[in-house]
Formats: structure tokens, sequence, C-alpha cells
């Protein structure tokens, strides 16, 4: 039987690394994640070219908008009405960005906003940034609604402004409230009619600097037959990917991140991942 003090000793000596070791061991951690990195660009270029695979994935968007699948979740206990794969791709884009002021237009019923605030919150315990804010923008923010974000642990995150995103006021109000921030990222997902999100990236495309994105939800409605959104003011041709289209027409300081889309496959925002590159 070894006591502790010994086994301890042994313990020591079997994992004691030597500088050379250590550097050895770096270097294999490091060519391991390129390795892993590498594996996982071929895999998404593979997928995004898989007619089996995007076969389903199309099915599954047209079956799912009928089952209305995307509200069907929950973060930190707030109902959000996005699919998974979405929700996976902001989670990324805001830990590779950094923002300090994420700006989202339309809340319904908050989850956005808290996800939002939740990833803010581990860039601020882990140091990356002093103090997040999230912006959320919405026509009509319903009492429910506004009484249960107010209450959630992530609301000292959050601002809410109701009022239209296109309104020159409430533009104003967002510009003032993003003097001295960093690094701002935007999210559209109000009024999802051509001329209403074109006038959102016009004014709010300045804000986002180079690196960080404009992403714009529910592009997927041109994609799919008008009967599915019988029911709304928006269809084919005219919706936020077609605003999107015309938007990139005149700007080049965005591109099309088309990287996200061919990992997620399944997402409302074909086209609508703008990545700010100048």
């Amino acid at each position: 039987m070894y006591s502790l003090g010994l086994l301890g000793i042994l313990v020591s000596e079997r994992f004691l690394l030597t500088g050379t070791d250590t550097a050895c061991y770096g270097r294999k951690l490091m060519d391991s994640t390129e390795e892993f990195r590498r594996e996982r660009f071929e895999r998404v270029k593979a997928n995004s070219k898989n007619k089996n695979l995007l076969k389903a994935t199309d099915s599954f968007i047209l079956e799912s908008i009928t089952s209305k699948y995307s509200y069907n979740f929950f973060w930190m206990g707030r109902p959000i009405i996005q699919y998974p794969q979405d929700i996976l791709a902001m989670q990324e884009i805001i830990w590779q960005v950094k923002p300090d002021l994420i700006i989202e237009t339309g809340i319904a019923h908050g989850g956005s906003l808290v996800i939002s605030a939740s990833i803010l919150a581990l860039l601020e315990i882990t140091g990356v940034i002093n103090k997040g804010k999230v912006l959320g923008i919405d026509i009509d923010i319903r009492e429910h609604n506004r009484v249960e974000i107010e209450k959630h642990p992530m609301f000292k995150h959050i601002t809410m402004i109701e009022g239209s995103s296109i309104d020159d006021t409430v533009a104003k109000q967002v510009y003032d409230l993003a003097k001295g921030k960093q690094q701002v990222l935007v999210i559209l997902d109000s009024n999802h009619t051509h001329a209403h999100v074109l006038k959102e990236m016009e004014l709010y495309s300045p804000l986002v600097k180079k690196g960080s994105y404009l992403v714009v939800f529910d592009t997927v409605v041109e994609d799919v037959p008008d009967e599915y959104f019988a029911d709304r003011p928006w269809g084919k041709g005219n919706n936020p990917k077609t605003a999107v289209w015309e938007f990139l027409k005149t700007n080049d300081r965005f591109e099309v991140d088309k990287e996200i889309e061919n990992k997620l496959l399944i997402t409302v925002a074909p086209d609508g991942f703008l990545k700010c590159v100048k």
C-alpha cells in the first residue's frame, strides 16, 4: 500500500514533463486542432453539395414551417422562435465577434434577447468584454412579454424600445445608445417585407464594423411556395432575401457568409448571414 505522500511523488514523477516534452505536447495539440478544422471545412464543403442531404433539408424546412416546429423551444425559460441550428449559429457568431452591443429588431417573447444577453454575460465573466448590452426593438411589446422579460435574470443586460425600427426617432435612440461601443452586431427579425428590411439594413448597417455581422432572418421566405405565407404581407419577390440582394448591389462592405449556412443546412436565413469585410 502506498502512502498518500509517496503516491503523490509517484504521480508527479509519472507526469513530469521537460520543457522539450511540453513544447512537443503543445505542437501535437495545435496539430490536432488544425486537423479537426481542416476536416470540418472539407465536411461542410462536401455536405453543401450532397444532393440527397440537400433534398432532405428542403423537405424538412417545408414540413417544419407547416408544423410550426420553430415554436417549440426555450432559452433560459423564455420562448425563442428559432430553429436550433440558427440558435447555435448565433452563439458561434457572438462568441467570435465579441460585441459589446447587440441590436435586435423584433422581440416577441424575448427568447432571442435572452440568448444574446446570456452569451454577453459569459463574455463578461471570462473578461473578454467589459459591459455588454442587448437592445431590442419592437413596434408592439406585449405587456405579458414585457413583464416576463423585465423580471428575467438576464434583463440587466437588456434595453427595450417600443416603436418601429425604421422610424427616425427610434433610429436616433439606437445611435445614441451605440455611442462609445467598440463592436456592434445587428440582427433583423421584425417585419419581413422587402421595403421594411431594406430600410432597416440601410439604417443600421453603418453601425457594424469589419469582422462583425448583419444577420437577416427569414430570408427563407423567398425559397418556399407562396401558400406557406398566404396570410402575411410578404412572400416570393417581397421578403428579407430580396432586400438582401438589393442591399448588396450598392454596398460592398458586406458579403454573404456561405460557410455558415452550408454548415447549418437547416436555417431560416439562407443568404442572411452578412459579414462586414471592410
